[in-house]
């Protein structure tokens, strides 16, 4: 054991104090650490307590001081390989050491120490070498290695053997390989470095195996060890026979036909092959050649002991009709020997493909105003099957106004048009074109297009009523809309957008359409003026309805309005009228008149019409109620007794004239009665009977007039009415009422039925015994039914009866 001491300062002794004190002082800077390595060298193996070196003495520490300093070896392991004793500095080792298990397998096997002195602190590192020793032998990965060669194998054929392994190092590890005495074989070494050196085993003559079946061999492997270690591998080499005969085919040729879709596992066609050698040389096996491609390997196997060609996967005509493929037949020898055959197989056309459809070019929608033979879509079909089997006749569905019409090009079709076309009618088609082979039995397939008749402005627009009949009520408020009227167009987006507008062609008939307005968009009729009743009954114009279509399309409507009476008109005073224009009079009648005399008779007039124009009479004031008496419907003024001496000479009577509107209107006539002897009353009446029928003539004119046309414009109303009317209802009657004792104003009335109501229309008089329906016109009336009618009337009666009694009380 030896040991190598490196610090520098004791390589310096000689040197001068100076040289000391310098060091001292760096070593102050160093905060007085010191450090030195020195290295040291033990063998593999040694045992526990072995010394490994002086630490103390090599480094020149004082040993007395080591203890106090708590000198130690400073490792980071639990086990440490080493200790220092701290009462001498000797190095010992702590356990036993194995090299390979420290080092494995490095060349050089170096474990770093670090020992530590306190007060001051000093840090001196110690390198110990361990050295190997030949402590393991080589081994062999495998105890027996079997080689099969057969005896056709030229001499000079290499056999690489796995070379043995020494975990031992250097010279200790493998060096050198040696082979049993054979005739056969000799052994070559191919060193590769630190892999290590490699055993070849190379044939230098040529085998026979009749003379010898088996050769076994020993490989020894040694180290460099004194002395050397060995190991050993038992290598047992098996001659194998020649094959030297190939197998032969039994046909020369192999062609079969082969009906697509044939099922799976269905055997095509079978192989054979002999083979004249011995045992696995003769034994013949069966499989695709190397030239045969993936596809083939999906769709057909091959029985490897029996050559039969099975079907494993599906065959499709159109997708090949001719396959060829290689077999191959190989001996089992152990250098194999192999023959090729083609197989030929034909596959034979199945109807299993049904027609394809396919729409090369379409035209989604159409116009509704193209002609019959305009084309649609370009369709062609396809079938994959061949002959009669892809042979397709095409068709598409009944009841359409479409067709197909056959292309010059084979397959090809085209979908035309065969009737014209009405969007109107029908916007959509769905059409099924059928397509049809002629194979057995025939397969169809069917194809749905949708075809949109787009729209053409090829209708006009249609008012919902022709004519319109509208009633407004007089005295409406201008600006607001009255009426409307709608149009509706059969087309669709801008060829159905409709505006409206009145016509305006500056006819005298269509004067009054310069006082309405339309909205154009909706058909709303606004009336520009209030309306009166008295001065216009009625009045029509046209409106016209527009769709937006290029060009556009219109049509027009007669609307006809009738204007409804409010009661917005007084009564008035007929007579008696003053020459100042009032409603005043004055009537003298002898005093000898019996009872029941005509006084006179107050006239008045009302340009209202039904309810509103229809006229009471009613004494507001009266000097003396036992005198006289007036009739409320005609305004008859008689006396009620005769005069006495004692009854005043002049007698005031005021007379209410009313209308029977909701808010009646009225006026007020004065009557002055003068009572004279019977010779004045004469002589009075010769003066005025002259002046009176001047007068009256007048009156009686102005009140024809008056009555006529209110009569002619009625009628006219009346007959516009029945003529609506009959197109309703078929029951209906038309009567004319008047009261005969009435000869102020005339009384009209028209009698119809809707549903289970009767109405009535009536003029400036009603029947007493008609009452209003909440909601209708002022001149509609509900008539009583006919089975209550009698006692109504007669209740009437009384009621009149009753009435002119009270007047006469």
């Amino acid at each position: 054991m030896t040991s190598r001491v490196t610090m520098k300062q004791r390589r310096y002794e000689g040197q001068g104090a100076r040289g000391y004190l310098v060091g001292c002082v760096v070593a102050v800077l160093l905060w007085s650490v010191v450090s030195a390595q020195i290295r040291y060298s033990v063998s593999d193996e040694v045992n526990e307590g072995t010394v490994v070196g002086n630490i103390a003495k090599d480094l020149g520490l004082d040993k007395s001081t080591l203890k106090d300093r708590k000198y130690r070896v400073v490792s980071s392991t639990a086990d440490p390989l080493f200790h220092v004793n701290n009462n001498d500095g000797i190095l010992y080792v702590s356990r036993k050491i194995d090299r390979e298990e420290v080092c494995a397998q490095s060349n050089t096997c170096v474990i770093h120490l670090k020992t530590v002195l306190e007060n001051p602190l000093e840090v001196h590192y110690v390198e110990v070498e361990v050295l190997d020793i030949n402590d393991n032998s080589p081994n062999f990965p495998e105890k027996e290695k079997r080689l099969e060669i057969s005896e056709s194998v030229l001499p000079g054929a290499r056999f690489q053997l796995k070379p043995a392994r020494d975990i031992d190092i250097g010279h200790f590890s493998v060096q050198q390989y040696k082979l049993s005495q054979n005739d056969h074989f000799r052994l070559e070494i191919r060193d590769k470095g630190e892999d290590g050196k490699i055993p070849i085993l190379v044939l230098q003559k040529s085998l026979d195996r009749e003379a010898g079946g088996s050769h076994s061999l020993v490989l020894t492997a040694l180290d460099g060890g004194k002395p050397p270690k060995s190991g050993e591998m038992n290598i047992i080499v098996n001659v194998l026979d020649v094959n030297d005969n190939t197998p032969v085919f039994s046909k020369d040729i192999y062609s079969v036909s082969l009906f697509e879709n044939t099922p799976v596992g269905t055997t095509i066609v079978q192989v054979n092959a002999t083979d004249l050698d011995e045992g696995q040389n003769g034994e013949v096996y069966y499989s695709f050649g190397n030239s045969v491609s993936n596809n083939l390997f999906t769709l057909f196997d091959i029985n490897p002991s029996s050559g039969e060609i099975i079907v494993k996967g599906l065959i499709d005509y159109e997708k090949k009709d001719k396959y060829e493929i290689e077999i191959e037949a190989s001996d089992k020898g152990l250098a194999p020997l192999t023959t090729e055959k083609s197989v030929i197989i034909k596959i034979v056309d199945v109807n299993d493909n049904a027609p394809e459809i396919e729409v090369t070019s379409f035209s989604s929608s159409i116009p509704e105003d193209s002609r019959p033979g305009t084309t649609v879509a370009l369709i062609s079909v396809n079938d994959l099957d061949s002959g009669l089997n892809g042979k397709v006749i095409c068709s598409i569905g009944e009841g359409v106004p479409f067709a197909l019409s056959p292309s010059l090009k084979d397959k090809m079709y085209s979908l035309v048009t065969k009737l014209p076309l009405d969007r109107e009618k029908q916007s959509h088609y769905d059409l099924t074109i059928t397509a049809k082979d002629t194979g057995q039995p025939p397969l169809s397939s069917e194809k749905m297009i949708s075809v949109e008749v787009s729209d053409v402005n090829d209708n006009s627009p249609e008012f919902s009523l022709s004519p319109y009949t509208f009633y407004v009520t007089e005295g409406n408020d201008p600006g607001a809309s009255v009426f409307s009227v709608k149009a509706f167009d059969r087309d669709e987006n801008n060829n159905a957008l409709i505006s409206y507008h009145i016509l305006r062609d500056g006819s005298e008939g269509n004067n009054l359409a310069s006082f309405l307005n339309i909205n154009s968009e909706n058909g709303d009729i606004l009336a520009l003026k209030s309306f009166d009743f008295e001065t216009l009954k009625t009045f029509q114009f046209q409106v016209v309805a527009t769709d937006s279509g290029t060009p556009s399309l219109s049509s027009n409507v007669t609307v006809n309005v009738f204007i409804l009476d409010q009661n917005d008109n007084a009564p008035v005073i007929l007579y008696p009228v003053s020459s100042n224009g009032s409603a005043e009079g004055v009537e003298e009648i002898p005093r000898n008149v019996n009872a029941g005399h005509l006084v006179t008779k107050v006239r008045a007039y009302d340009a209202d019409i039904g309810y509103n124009g229809w006229l009471l009479f009613s004494l507001q004031e009266v000097t003396d109620h036992s005198l006289f008496a007036l009739d409320r419907y005609t305004g008859q003024i008689r006396t009620l007794r005769s005069f006495t001496e004692t009854d005043e000479a002049e007698h005031k009577l005021v007379i209410l004239v009313k209308d029977n509107g909701n808010v009646s209107l009225s006026a007020t006539a004065t009557v002055t009665v003068k009572v004279v002897e019977p010779k004045e009353a004469f002589a009075v009446s010769d003066v005025k009977s002259s002046a009176k029928v001047d007068e009256e003539d007048n009156v009686t004119f102005y009140l024809m007039i008056t009555l006529g046309s209110v009569s002619v414009l009625f009628l006219i109303s009346i007959i516009v009415l029945i003529a609506m009317q009959c197109s309703k209802s078929t029951d209906y009657t038309s009567k004319y009422l008047q009261e005969p004792n009435y000869d102020g104003t005339l009384c009209h009335s028209i009698q119809y039925r809707s549903g289970d109501k009767r109405y009535m229309l009536v003029g400036p008089r009603m029947s007493i015994g008609s009452t209003i329906v909440p909601g209708s016109h002022a001149n509609t009336l509900v008539l009583p039914d006919r089975r209550r009618a009698s006692g109504e009337r007669e209740k009437t009666d009384e009621t009149r009866g009753v009435d002119e009694l009270q007047v006469g009380t």
